[in-house]
């Protein structure tokens, strides 16, 4: 679509929507994490943006007010359903290495051991080349109203003005308040004073709704190349350490040719069909769309609504416990590695990983890996290896427009607040994704597909999901947290599809995360509920790690009526449910 004009920035500010888990309505909805995001996404719907305008307003605003999780200096996975076509397509904006790089880029010399990951992550190694910026610029391209300068005002407004601090981000200070008080231009902004933002406190970037500002200006250049490419380079090799910093100043190989090298890519989506309802998602880079794709094409073989909530909970489980052990294996970016997505999305490899589940007893982990190239004679499995996520902080939202057209988008800057290090006089925060690579091989004698290599895309979980019923769009759904991502995408649409829950009730429901490992990770909330004895007894284990994920998700119902959904309690108090018009 060619830009439009939109009305002028000085528009009146309009009050904020509650901080509401759910909405119901129509003509458009969005979900995400903070109400600043929510409105700026909602006000480009009512004045006829599309579902990719509203999503870059709306990412662009959790660049200011979720700056530790999101913003230019990360990347992310763009799901959108075109209404027009019927189709949909997807977005790789995941970082990528810049092309110095080696597979032995986080080996310490003075050791030839790995570096300890705190090390690797507050340095300028672990910086990929963002992809956040392209993204919205590629999704604009394909199916935009507005410019992208005109998406990115209210972001500006946000970050002129300030919002006010809340719990969640003034704890996320104080968590993070060590690694951001190793550089300089990072204590600045978010530690002024030695400390952090107080609870109820205006916070403002001025020198980000600078940065958004020149991009609206001079385009996408002025980052992958201009001005701000070249601050961001500098950045990454001769870091902006603070004069009391403890940490060891590892810089990084990044030039401003990685910049200009970099592409949002254009990707086909995963696709399978579960009891009815196709589910499409993230392909390689990302591991989630076939990780999740194979889990349900495992429990395809069982019928979870005629179990009772005890074996079908061991049946998700075990369905997870397996599909990890491929993805560890197999998925890494496609590009540089051999991938075998059709097989492992196959009905007949899943046959022979569902073989494998037995009702009266949990796998032992790690369990081995499937033979996807290898899909008859039975339970097929190669020699199992260890497996490897460093994955952590993500963020997740999701929108619709009037016309039918949906986004599923999560982005990223890896751990919480990246790697630490803030480009001076821009205001955002530079990832740490290159961490998520493994650091060394884990995969015994078989090749490691996530393995580091120059231009290379580390593995990422990111799972943003679209499912459609009948042709139509019946589900967005997504989450942040790392390899969790892939669980709780699942479990919620398990629980949507298998276990008669409403999507508020999906999403709200206590989370448990099996990754092949020994024991389950799982909410309090899990292991409180009365079918944990009954799977226990059959091998399950559970280590309670707090909350797991923050999901966002739409249904879309009879009569154009769109049901918005988000997080009632995690999250203190959960994300940001708006619809354009609640009648």
């Amino acid at each position: 679509m060619t830009a439009a004009a939109a009305p002028s920035s000085a528009q009146p500010q309009r009050p904020l929507p509650p901080k509401q888990a759910v909405a119901e309505g129509f003509d458009g909805a969005v979900v995400s994490d903070t109400p600043e995001s929510t409105q700026a996404g909602i006000d480009v719907l009512r004045r006829g943006g599309t579902a990719a305008d509203a999503a870059v307003a709306v990412a662009s605003t959790l660049g200011v007010t979720d700056p530790y999780v999101a913003g230019l200096g990360g990347g992310g996975y763009f799901v959108y359903y075109d209404a027009k076509t019927k189709k949909i397509s997807t977005i790789d904006g995941r970082e990528t290495t810049p092309a110095a790089d080696t597979s032995k880029m986080f080996i310490d010399p003075a050791t030839g051991q790995p570096y300890p990951f705190a090390t690797a992550v507050e340095s300028g190694r672990s910086v990929g080349v963002p992809g956040q910026l392209a993204t919205w610029q590629r999704a604009l391209q394909k199916w935009g109203n507005f410019s992208l300068a005109d998406n990115l005002r209210p972001a500006e407004q946000v970050a002129d003005r300030g919002f006010v601090v809340d719990q969640a981000f003034s704890d996320q200070t104080k968590e993070e308040a060590t690694k951001l008080g190793q550089f300089s231009s990072s204590a600045k902004l978010f530690l002024p004073g030695g400390q952090a933002p107080a609870v109820g406190s205006v916070f403002r970037n001025p020198d980000l709704a600078d940065t958004y500002r020149q991009i609206g200006r001079q385009g996408t250049g002025a980052f992958y190349g201009g001005s701000i490419g070249r601050d961001l380079v500098n950045t990454v090799q001769h870091l902006p350490l603070a004069k009391n910093a403890t940490i060891k100043p590892i810089t990084g190989p990044m030039q401003v040719s990685d910049l200009r090298a970099y592409q949002a890519l254009d990707a086909a989506p995963t696709h399978v069909n579960y009891r009815g309802y196709d589910v499409y998602s993230m392909g390689p880079s990302s591991s989630g769309g076939i990780t999740v794709g194979e889990s349900l094409n495992i429990l395809q073989n069982f019928d979870l609504s005629k179990m009772d909530t005890v074996q079908a909970l061991h049946h998700y489980l075990e369905a997870s416990r397996l599909a990890f052990a491929d993805r560890n294996r197999y998925i890494g970016d496609a590009r540089y590695v051999d991938v075998p997505e059709q097989q492992l999305l196959s009905p007949a490899f899943a046959a022979t990983r569902a073989c494998q589940i037995d009702p009266a007893k949990a796998g032992k982990s790690p369990v081995a890996p499937g033979n996807p190239y290898q899909t008859s004679g039975g339970c097929q499995t190669v020699p199992a290896a260890s497996t490897s996520s460093n994955e952590n902080h993500t963020n997740h939202f999701v929108v619709s427009d009037r016309w039918g057209n949906v986004v599923s988008y999560t982005n990223t800057i890896e751990q919480l607040a990246g790697s630490g290090i803030t480009v001076p006089g821009h205001g955002f925060v530079l990832n740490n994704e290159l961490t998520d690579f493994n650091f060394a091989p884990t995969q015994g004698t078989a090749p490691d597909p996530n393995l580091p290599a120059g231009g290379k895309r580390p593995r990422s979980s990111m799972s943003p999901s679209i499912v459609l019923q009948h042709g139509k769009p019946f589900l967005a759904v997504g989450s942040p947290g790392g390899a969790t991502i892939i669980t709780t995408v699942l479990q919620i649409l398990v629980n949507r599809l298998d276990l008669g829950m409403t999507l508020p009730q999906a999403i709200a429901a206590p989370r448990a995360s099996q990754r092949n490992a020994v024991t389950t990770s799982a909410e309090p909330g899990f292991i409180a509920q009365s079918t944990t004895p009954g799977l226990e007894a059959l091998g399950q284990s559970f280590t309670d790690v707090g909350a797991i994920g923050t999901a966002a998700g739409l249904e879309f119902l009879p009569h154009g009526k769109i049901l918005a959904a988000g997080e009632p309690v995690r999250r203190d108090g959960g994300t940001a449910a708006a619809v354009v018009s609640p009648r």
